[in-house]
């Protein structure tokens, strides 16, 4: 059977049977949370270790980048794309929800990032991968905000995205847990389309105003006709920008 291999410009992702394929959720949060001099960074939710790999290309080489994942198969997948890559020595999975995490490590973390669940309503059989990845039922929005709040240091921050309703919901949760949104950014697929996803980062402090700005992926609806702004932030990942 011939893999299905994700290939960027410093590693590589097999994606073979994975519950959530790669896409351009995951590249934008990973691009935009832009780590600097993190000494520790923990990727919640780490699934193929897209978001993880592109952490530890970015981060300095003294940064740690840890990882936790729930679901067994995305553990093990992860864990082989780690292995792969330039970078294994600076990273630790634990396969392990990060609800028990939060209370089974001592280490805190400068960043958090997180692809996280977002549809909390209806039905999944058990045929529905891509939907079950994609459900809150395993970390519901107020399990993974105590347990980043617990394992974030006082002046770290935490990124994710979301579709803009349940980001601006999650960013009126987040006050209640003691997470402010510092930065907010308006994905468009294109200036003809409508807001589609939030990318958001939070701190502890309470002062912190937020700055929103919006962002393009595309100049229009032609494919791959992308933005200035999508190429600079992308193209030390994307093998063809």
């Amino acid at each position: 059977m011939q893999k299905d291999i994700f290939k960027f410009k410093k590693f590589h992702i097999d994606q073979t049977d994975a519950g959530m394929k790669i896409g351009t959720d995951g590249i934008l949060l990973g691009a935009w949370t832009r780590p600097t001099n993190e000494k520790y960074i923990l990727d919640i939710g780490v699934g193929t270790g897209l978001i993880t790999l592109m952490m530890a290309q970015l981060a300095t080489e003294e940064s740690k980048i840890h990882g936790v994942e729930i679901d067994e198969k995305s553990y093990l997948l992860a864990q082989k794309n780690v292995a792969a890559s330039p970078w294994n020595e600076r990273i630790k999975l634990f396969h392990t929800p990060v609800q028990d995490y939060l209370f089974q490590s001592k280490d805190r973390y400068d960043l958090i990032v997180s692809n996280p669940p977002f549809f909390s309503g209806g039905v999944l059989s058990e045929s529905q991968g891509r939907a079950r990845v994609r459900h809150t039922v395993k970390l519901p929005h107020g399990d993974l905000l105590r347990s980043v709040r617990g394992l974030l240091t006082d002046a770290g921050r935490f990124t994710l995205i979301l579709p803009r309703i349940e980001g601006l919901r999650f960013i009126e949760m987040a006050d209640s847990y003691g997470l402010h949104c510092s930065r907010k950014t308006r994905v468009f697929p294109h200036p003809f389309r409508s807001v589609e996803r939030l990318l958001l980062e939070f701190t502890k402090d309470k002062a912190v105003e937020m700055d929103t700005t919006d962002f393009y992926i595309q100049k229009d609806e032609t494919p791959n006709n992308y933005t200035d702004e999508f190429i600079d932030l992308t193209r030390e990942f994307y093998l063809k920008l």
